[in-house]
C-alpha cells in the first residue's frame, strides 16, 4: 500500500480529460447501475476496500499548490 504523495500520470490525467461526455452517456444508457455510488462494493468488495484505503492514506500531486 502506498503512503504519502502519488506520482502525477500526464498521459492518464490527459486521457481522463478526454473521455467522452457521450461515451458515459452511453454506458449509462446500456448498464444499468453504472455512475451509481457504492456498486463497486457489490461488484468487487477486494478492490473497493483497498481504493478506499488508498484515497485516504495518498495525497494527490496536485493537492500540495491548493
Amino acid at each position: 500500500m502506498k503512503f504519502g504523495v502519488r506520482k502525477p500520470s500526464f498521459k492518464k490525467s490527459f486521457s481522463a480529460r478526454t473521455t467522452g461526455k457521450a461515451k458515459r452517456q452511453l454506458k449509462k444508457a446500456v448498464i444499468p447501475g453504472y455512475g451509481k455510488k457504492g456498486t463497486g462494493w457489490i461488484k468487487n468488495p477486494k478492490k473497493a476496500a483497498y481504493n478506499k484505503v488508498y484515497k485516504k492514506t495518498t495525497v494527490s500531486f496536485w493537492d500540495l499548490f491548493k
